[in-house]
């Protein structure tokens, strides 16, 4: 199994629990905040749903050769979101559903030497299509966190943890933070000018995603300020 294989493995590893998750709510519970301000958790589950879409443009783009934007422009992405929020539990499912079973399919497309072909998210820099899988587990295990229905950032896959742990710094803006030091690994990240700041591996991937703030630590780095990191083969 190549490492592309591993984590696709992954990612469909992912996408069956938050499909779990979501199978479980009614109507109501979708209806209720979702732990992202402003949205429900039908804005997050349409989200989701329309970034697998978005994300098969990717794939499109790399398997055939002609440019397939990601999104056409911002308002493009609002606009789906706000088209399906307010659908009823069981049509969020389905659509989550079919969505993941579309980027799977575009992916199983695309063959062996396309992989390293370079495209273009919403947001620079270009990155070799690979990439897309690890942008989507990112989307599915984050966003999984976010529906506040029992899985947390507690619950990433420790390979998940490992991976978020070493990119997130790459997208974040290093300008804000200091020193993190892993506390049960001693693995150290370094960033600018700043408080030496020390929590666990998973603790650090989590504050620098947004998702957890641990006690004493300053608000976390600007994050996805870009893509994907900067020299990707």
């Amino acid at each position: 199994m190549s490492l592309l294989d591993d984590y696709r493995a992954e990612l469909a590893a992912a996408d069956a629990r938050l499909i779990t998750t979501v199978a479980g709510l009614s109507d109501e519970e979708m209806r209720a905040p979702s732990a992202l301000d402003g949205w429900t958790r039908g804005h997050l589950a349409t989200h989701v749903s329309r970034n697998a879409d978005s994300l098969v443009n990717l794939l499109t783009w790399a398997r055939t050769g002609v440019v397939t934007p990601q999104y056409r422009d911002a308002a493009e992405r609002d606009e789906g979101i706000l088209k399906g929020f307010a659908r009823p539990a069981e049509e969020q499912l389905a659509d989550l559903e079919e969505s993941t079973a579309r980027f799977a399919e575009a992916a199983d497309a695309l063959p062996a030497d396309r992989w390293s072909f370079r495209v273009e998210g919403t947001r620079p820099p270009s990155h070799p299509v690979w990439y897309v899988v690890m942008r989507r587990l990112r989307e599915v295990e984050i966003h999984h966190s976010d529906f506040g229905a029992g899985y947390t950032w507690r619950d990433w896959p420790d390979r998940y943890v490992h991976w978020e742990f070493g990119d997130s710094p790459q997208l974040s803006d290093r300008a804000t933070y200091g020193r993190l030091t892993a506390t049960d690994t001693g693995e150290t990240i370094i960033g600018a000018e700043g408080p030496h700041l020390q929590a666990t591996k998973r603790e650090l991937a989590a504050w620098m995603t947004g998702r957890h703030a641990p006690d004493g630590f300053p608000p976390p780095p600007a994050w996805m300020v870009r893509s994907a990191p900067d020299g990707l083969a």
